[in-house]
């Protein structure tokens, strides 16, 4: 409750926030906070229009900012003008973070709000590995999750409390991540990313395996099918016939591990690097 309520007079003092929403727990959690603080007239999403953006994601994001009675924008963003993007080095989050808020600062601007917030919560901080985190700050983004010292869990049980459709959501990084480091990045392989994962997630369903996360990770010709760990060997079972799906890959593996948010920076020989 104590953090609540610092979280509540942060964005109470700001008055309007513009919040970066890509529809997640967090920036649901966030936007729905501050539209109870500043009044939803107050508040508007924004959620970012790329090739990185799931094309469900986005209407997601729509319908969850009309519950909350905020205004929703989404501005187009071009990562790929940027080369360190598609190089996809350890730092690729610093230049598509450094692409998002370069857009929605002059768009604040125009609609007469003066800050905008992240979704980035306390954990974030300390998982060591966060160069967007670095380039929002490097851009004044407020972070009123993390300054108030909420978690993850403490996020989801609130959404939850607040009746919130997000409160269980998965999570869903954007489809770059996808791509290992060092294999550039293009709206090709972005593309066949999401057919993959898309066309994967409906028929495991239809068959019978409920996964919720799922991600078909891009390792050039090679594609990693992670999902949840309780569901792996029922994936296996039917992953032969499956393969038609991921026809875009020469060879197709099923992580044994499961699915591990930001598996991808295991491969990274030095990711202290990047922090």
């Amino acid at each position: 409750m104590t953090k609540l309520l610092a979280l509540h007079d942060r964005l109470e003092r700001e008055g309007s926030v513009l919040v970066a929403f890509s529809g997640g727990a967090d920036s649901a959690f966030l936007l729905a906070a501050a539209a109870r603080a500043c009044g939803p007239a107050n508040v508007v999403a924004a959620t970012a229009v790329s090739w990185s953006l799931p094309a469900a994601e986005l209407d997601a994001a729509a319908a969850f900012a009309a519950t909350v009675g905020v205004r929703h924008v989404t501005p187009s963003t071009d990562e790929m003008s940027r080369d360190g993007y598609r190089a996809n080095a350890g730092d690729r989050c610093y230049f598509c973070k450094a692409e998002l808020l370069d857009v929605l600062t002059p768009l604040a601007l125009e609609l007469g709000i003066g800050v905008i917030a992240t979704g980035t919560n306390a954990d974030d901080a300390v998982a060591g590995f966060r160069p967007g985190i670095r380039a929002a700050a490097e851009r004044g983004a407020i972070t009123p999750l993390l300054d108030a010292g909420l978690t993850k869990a403490e996020i989801r049980a609130a959404s939850r409390e607040w009746g919130l459709a997000t409160w269980d959501k998965p999570a869903a990084a954007c489809l770059s991540s996808r791509i290992a480091y060092g294999i550039e990045v293009t709206p090709q392989r972005l593309a066949r990313v999401e057919r993959a994962e898309t066309s994967l997630r409906a028929t495991l369903h239809g068959a019978g395996v409920p996964v919720r996360n799922l991600r078909v990770r891009d390792l050039g010709d090679r594609a990693r099918v992670e999902v949840d760990r309780e569901y792996v060997d029922a994936v296996a079972a039917h992953l032969p016939a499956l393969l038609h799906l991921l026809a875009d890959f020469t060879d197709v593996e099923l992580d044994p591990l499961g699915f591990r948010s930001g598996s991808m920076n295991e491969l990274l020989a030095e990711p202290q690097r990047w922090r």
